[in-house]
């Protein structure tokens, strides 16, 4: 029976609504779908390789063990590195505690500031501490009302990425039969999307953990104390463009400086600007824009945009949605030619 055009009409307005209440339904759990989406392609075939090598095709299995051992590489080093954190934090609580507070310290470095600064310019360091601290004690429920919604996601995007692992396959030929274009034209798209996932998302943390690893190596030689704290700080600003590392390591700078150590100082700054920058600059563009034709001034401007609009998740948002609008065009060139 043909359907009337008041049926159609009807029929796009009730799924106009539907998309959108589902969309609204789904919105709270946005980035942790994301990050489970970006995960499976990652882990994909490494779950292949299980299901097929030693599973014998028993795809719950497969999957849960690829689960298991994204979570072993995962939990392990955040194990050591948290024990190494909360060392460090008790060695500086207790420095605090035998040197009287860090009341010296401050004002060592409020006076060593204002002797370069211009006249009738003044820093009053210890107010700005003073702010600091009482704006974190002041939202510390907030903090911990954050870290148990975390913790809760986090959850919920293991148990995802275990049923993307498992279903993937099955759940991907079914988008490719949902959207209204040829199957080739959609295959093509979800192609350069995966694509897109494994370079930004395996770009992102190899870089993070590169300059990461080499802040360390740069303040534990030039004598920054806690250093391990101050190159994980390093390893998460990385995630920012631009600027990245340069947030922990322009203050690290400063303090040598300030406290007499300026030969450590200048050591620091060259291995800052010659080593840990020469890593971004080189790797960056090589990961994120190798095999597409996207340029990497396009790209960097999509991790800015997206970082601006949506946050941290950004970095993996807007290259991809550069990268779908790259394949969009591409598919609508090839269809006007045809």
């Amino acid at each position: 029976m043909q359907i009337t055009s008041t049926e159609k009409y009807f029929l796009f307005v009730l799924l106009l609504i539907t998309v959108v209440f589902t969309f609204l339904i789904f919105y709270p759990f946005l980035a942790m779908l994301i990050l489970a989406i970006a995960f499976a392609v990652i882990l994909d075939p490494v779950y292949l390789w299980i299901k097929t090598k030693l599973v014998r095709n028993i795809s719950w299995l497969a999957s849960l063990l690829t689960v298991v051992l994204f979570l072993v590489c995962l939990c392990v080093p955040l194990f050591f590195i948290g024990k190494a954190i909360f060392v460090q934090t008790h060695n500086i609580y207790l420095n605090m505690i035998s040197s009287g507070g860090t009341s010296h310290l401050i004002e060592s470095i409020n006076s060593s500031i204002n002797k370069i600064m211009p006249a009738g310019f003044n820093i009053d360091v210890h107010a700005k501490v003073t702010e600091l601290v009482a704006s974190f004690s002041g939202n510390l429920t907030k903090y911990f009302s954050s870290m148990v919604n975390s913790i809760i996601m986090f959850v919920l995007m293991v148990f995802t990425l275990f049923h993307l692992l498992k279903n993937g396959e099955k759940w991907e030929k079914g988008v490719i039969n949902i959207f209204p274009l040829s199957n080739s034209n959609v295959n093509e798209i979800i192609t350069n999307l995966k694509s897109s996932i494994n370079r930004i998302f395996k770009g992102s943390f190899i870089i993070a953990i590169a300059q990461g690893f080499l802040a360390w190596v740069g303040f534990m030689f030039f004598g920054v104390p806690n250093a391990i704290i101050w190159a994980i700080v390093g390893a998460i600003s990385s995630f920012i463009p631009t600027i990245g590392t340069s947030i922990v390591t322009i203050p690290a700078i400063l303090f040598l400086f300030f406290t007499g150590m300026h030969l450590q100082a200048l050591g620091l700054l060259l291995w800052s600007l010659l080593i840990v920058g020469t890593i971004d600059n080189i790797l960056a563009p090589y990961i994120i824009s190798k095999d597409t034709e996207i340029p990497s001034l396009f790209i960097l401007f999509a991790i800015l945009g997206g970082v601006a609009l949506l946050g941290p998740l950004g970095i993996l948002i807007g290259p991809l949605v550069l990268s779908l609008l790259y394949s969009l065009v591409s598919i609508y060139k090839k269809e006007m030619r045809g």
